[in-house]
């Protein structure tokens, strides 16, 4: 049996009355950069729960990583309709103000700070529906997801790219897949991971080089994935970390908590968050060597601080 985790009650407050906060990034300042969907920025949290705007993306800013130039890489998923359910924020269907799926960069520092890029809005003629997650790799390059977006009457299919931060490739990797999420690499690099929402899956392929990927341990799965984990029931799933054990720990909608998986695919534990939310969306480390991890809680509009089991890791590129 799994076990829940009641780590929940040592979960602490950082910062409330988010717009519906995803994409933490912990900054070697104490500070926390993330996305507020619903508002439509890049966002920073002080180490006080002061927030202030980084920059304003429109849409619907969702994952967001630093790159090797310092800037702030960002998925934005062309926004959504918002809906109330009983004091809880929910996003909703494509709205009728879609800007359409792209990826932004943004200056954090100097005199252009806050100026946004606009990087890439498509590939191979194919319109980017909705950008969701991503992380760099050692090499520069990023892995990004793209979950779509969903209609009335229809859903898009998604799909696992790979693009370089100066805009000059991009690459479909994987598709079609299932309303994919969170994307992260093992600490060695050598493994990409990719959380489904809808189906409650965490794919995993070896990677064979950037945008190349390869079946990993003959997996039959999309792209020659094989599974990493199925959760039972109705559990979705959203963005993703990985801790310095290698564990993926993926945000568990509806469950209201994260949940940590080990390398083999053992579900080893649920951390629920004190005041349930079905919207936990995401969990970043502060790095290697230190326990901190923040987790958005987006339906109520909180980060939380915590001390996690195990460390974490030092991203490729921080700030």
């Amino acid at each position: 049996m799994v076990s829940v985790d009641p780590r929940a009650a040592e979960l602490r407050v950082v910062a409330s009355g988010l717009q519906f906060p995803e994409g933490p990034i912990a900054l070697r300042d104490g500070s926390v950069l993330l996305v507020e969907i619903q508002r439509g920025t890049l966002s920073r949290v002080a180490p006080d729960g002061k927030v202030t705007v980084v920059a304003e993306l429109g849409g619907g800013p969702n994952g967001a990583a630093i790159g090797p130039d310092g800037a702030a890489y960002v998925c934005n998923n062309g926004g959504f309709e918002w809906h109330d359910r009983g004091g809880i924020t929910a996003p909703g269907h494509q709205p009728a103000g879609y800007i359409g799926g792209r990826i932004q960069r943004v200056v954090l520092d100097g005199p252009d700070a806050g100026t946004v890029t606009d990087l890439y809005t498509e590939c191979d003629g194919r319109p980017l529906r909705g950008p969701n997650d991503i992380v760099f790799d050692a090499q520069g390059g990023f892995w990004f997801t793209d979950l779509g977006k969903s209609r009335a009457r229809d859903n898009d299919t998604g799909s696992l790219y790979y693009a370089l931060p100066d805009g000059s490739s991009i690459t479909e990797v994987v598709h079609p897949l299932t309303q994919p999420n969170g994307v992260g690499l093992s600490p060695d690099g050598s493994r990409v991971y990719v959380a489904e929402t809808g189906p409650g899956r965490v794919w995993c392929w070896d990677v064979a080089g950037p945008a190349e990927v390869r079946p990993a341990n003959g997996g039959i799965g999309p792209g020659g994935a094989t599974l990493l984990h199925g959760f039972a029931g109705y559990q979705l799933l959203d963005s993703l970390a990985v801790d310095g054990d290698g564990n993926v720990c993926v945000a568990t909608l509806i469950t209201g908590a994260v949940s940590v998986i080990a390398p083999d695919g053992t579900l080893v534990r649920q951390v629920p968050v004190p005041d349930p939310d079905p919207f936990v969306t995401n969990i970043c480390f502060a790095g290697a060597g230190s326990r901190t991890a923040y987790v958005t809680s987006s339906g109520r509009g909180l980060l939380y601080a915590t001390q996690w089991h195990t460390t974490g890791i030092d991203l490729a590129f921080s700030a």
